[in-house]
């Protein structure tokens, strides 16, 4: 079952980076409406989010359904740190406060299995 939780977290890692290319894509000025949905970093992120759903299927078919949305959550911490790092966004107060109550949950939900 180790390996599915792996396929899952990996899942969410890829899906992390996804968000950033799509991210990247909105914050470019481009002058024509084509060129803003088609260009490398949207066709790379949809690529990306479709092989995580296909990595997601995966992983389920090994692991208990209540922990794909527990280890999903754990996206919004990587696409914080993602941001910070490729993006250069600012970390609010908020923004780690939030993420540190996710993974408070994360820990609470993981005991008390």
């Amino acid at each position: 079952m180790a390996k599915y939780f792996i396929i899952a977290i990996v899942s969410g890692m890829l899906s992390s980076f996804s968000q950033i290319l799509l991210k990247k894509s909105a914050l470019k000025e481009e002058e024509s409406i084509v060129k803003q949905y088609v260009n490398p970093y949207v066709i790379g992120g949809y690529a990306i989010t479709a092989t995580c759903m296909i990595l997601m299927i995966i992983a389920f078919k090994g692991m208990p359904y209540k922990y794909g949305a527990v280890l999903e959550s754990l996206t919004y911490l990587y696409i914080m740190i993602l941001s910070r790092v490729f993006i250069g966004e600012k970390l609010t107060k908020k923004k780690v406060l939030g993420n540190l109550i996710i993974v408070a949950g994360v820990i609470i939900f993981s005991l008390g299995r």
